[in-house]
């Protein structure tokens, strides 16, 4: 079968969608009987959520043994596709369930997110003879999912959230007392934000939401109209650090920023400070953080990427004032359906 426009739409939806099978998979009837679009992509193209998967395919697609969450349908409805258990693509006909086509792992190397910096590049010599490859990029669809995450982020280490919650999951004991955790409010505090770019601009919205004062640092200064609407002020990136008492990165990695944010600028930073990083993980040095943190150099870290993710720095798992959490930043079905339309 020869790729078309709507296997290539659905091939490059699939390489973004997190695997979600296996334990919580739905079962036929936990699955919602739908195929009608349930909303547009930022180009007006019908989009279905790939949580839906169509009652004539439940129950053909868990015998095939393959993943009935990780289903998209084709905007027009005659090609599905869905994952394997060894992670390959499945192409479906929606109508009986059969199985059209099977694309080994092999034959579809990646597909890239918004970003496009250095350490993402694909080495196209190593795979060049492995089939038919795309690569995309999905500028823009991931702007409010992320900022949404840095704001998470923001509020999580502030109020300490994570060790409440620990606290609980744990069954430690304890009582309401006037001084029993106390965290940080963040109504009339400055948050530094590290590239007002359309992620950086999200961010300060929200942030100003919350009633925070917003600076920003950067190779250059945003549009006043911008500047206005965000009430933001432009600042060197050594004043950023010295007076903002939350830093969030949301610059690009390249040479110039990897590890922009050393033992050096950790130091920098106000004891009381906060550091929250949903760009790219290189651009901290992560063992100057795990240290700082440790010595109180700062209050704490909230961070959604990390330098040689998956792996995680161990000294950051020890750490109470260090929140984590496993790259969510575009993790919402919307998304991920968008980002998939996008790439195609």
């Amino acid at each position: 079968m020869k790729t078309n426009t709507s296997l290539a739409i659905l091939l490059a939806t699939i390489l973004f969608l997190p695997v979600l099978a296996g334990d919580n998979a739905p079962s036929e009837e936990s699955a919602g009987p739908t195929s009608e679009p349930v909303g547009r992509g930022a180009d007006g193209r019908a989009v279905t959520p790939v949580n839906q998967v169509l009652t004539p395919m439940g129950r053909q697609i868990e015998l095939a043994g393959l993943r009935p969450q990780a289903v998209a349908l084709s905007p027009d409805g005659k090609l599905a596709v869905t994952a394997g258990k060894t992670n390959e693509i499945v192409v479906i006909d929606p109508a009986s369930g059969a199985v059209i086509q099977r694309v080994q792992p092999a034959a579809v190397e990646s597909a890239q997110p918004a970003g496009t910096e250095r350490n993402l590049q694909p080495d196209t010599k190593a795979i060049e003879s492995r089939g038919t490859v795309w690569f995309t990029n999905t500028p823009g669809v991931l702007t409010e999912a992320t900022a949404d995450i840095a704001m998470s982020l923001i509020l999580m280490t502030t109020r300490r959230l994570g060790e409440g919650e620990r606290v609980i999951r744990s069954e430690t004991p304890w009582v309401w007392s006037m001084f029993y955790m106390l965290g940080t409010g963040i109504q009339g505090k400055t948050l530094g934000i590290v590239g007002l770019g359309l992620i950086g601009q999200a961010t300060a919205r929200r942030a100003k939401a919350f009633g925070m004062e917003i600076i920003y640092s950067g190779r250059r200064q945003a549009d006043p109209a911008i500047e206005a609407e965000l009430g933001a002020k432009y600042v060197s990136f050594d004043e950023l650090l010295e007076t903002a008492d939350v830093v969030s990165l949301h610059c690009p990695l390249n040479d110039e920023t990897k590890h922009l944010i050393n033992a050096d600028r950790l130091a920098q930073m106000r004891e009381d400070a906060y550091l929250i990083n949903t760009t790219r993980g290189p651009v901290v040095d992560e063992q100057a953080l795990v240290d700082a943190l440790r010595k109180g150099e700062i209050k704490g870290a909230g961070l959604d990427v990390f330098e040689e993710e998956p792996k995680i720095n161990p000294g950051l798992l020890d750490l109470e004032n260090a929140v984590l959490i496993p790259h969510l930043g575009s993790a919402t079905i919307e998304t991920r359906t968008e980002m998939g339309l996008l790439a195609a």
